[in-house]
């Protein structure tokens, strides 16, 4: 009896046509979950490496040389080139961005679902997720360094004479930090 079933395509109580329809449902519903967090990559990482290089802020500092004098002005810039770490931060995200349009146009193009792309993507993917996090911690330790100072080498804190500045940073870190969780969350979904 099971046999007169399966001759006719029903196996468990369940057509082949419909368990062929749940596995295309779940391969499109995947494929559209893939395609909005690779472009929410794209977009995040973009804005990120913009923000923090367009970021800049000039302001006159007043410095005191000798105490019975008074304090001389002195001009001061701070950019984004000025510190490794937020050069860093800029080429990681432009590199997370360049990756995430090509990753997006292979995705789009891999209608097979040919099984080694997706395989190299998935690990392209890790990489974009440990070059954010690296880019966003660095920036992130400069950045309190920037604002809370440290007395044990006696670095003072800049963030209340560059306010635009420190907050323009914050928020790309908060960017990258959001194309950084696209990634995860695509190699999670991923396996």
């Amino acid at each position: 009896m099971d046999s007169q079933y399966k001759s006719a395509g029903i196996e468990n109580g369940v057509t082949n046509d419909r368990v062929k329809e749940v596995a295309v449902g779940k391969k499109r519903k995947m494929r559209g979950r893939d395609l909005v967090l690779r472009f929410l990559a794209l977009a995040f990482s973009l804005a990120a490496a913009v923000v923090l290089g367009v970021d800049k802020q000039s302001t006159t500092v007043a410095v005191t040389l000798v105490s019975s004098l008074p304090p001389v002005n002195i001009p001061a810039t701070a950019t984004w080139h000025h510190l490794s770490a937020f050069v860093y931060f800029v080429v990681a995200n432009a590199i997370a961005c360049a990756y995430a349009a090509i990753s997006l146009l292979l995705t789009l193009g891999n209608r097979g679902g040919k099984k080694g792309l997706v395989t190299m993507i998935v690990v392209f993917d890790l990489v974009m997720v440990a070059l954010l996090f690296s880019s966003v911690g660095a920036v992130g330790a400069i950045g309190l360094m920037g604002y809370q100072g440290n007395s044990h080498v006696q670095w003072k804190k800049v963030c209340n004479v560059f306010d635009k500045f420190c907050n323009q940073g914050m928020v790309a870190v908060g960017l990258s930090g959001v194309a950084s969780i696209s990634f995860f969350l695509l190699v999670v979904l991923a396996t």
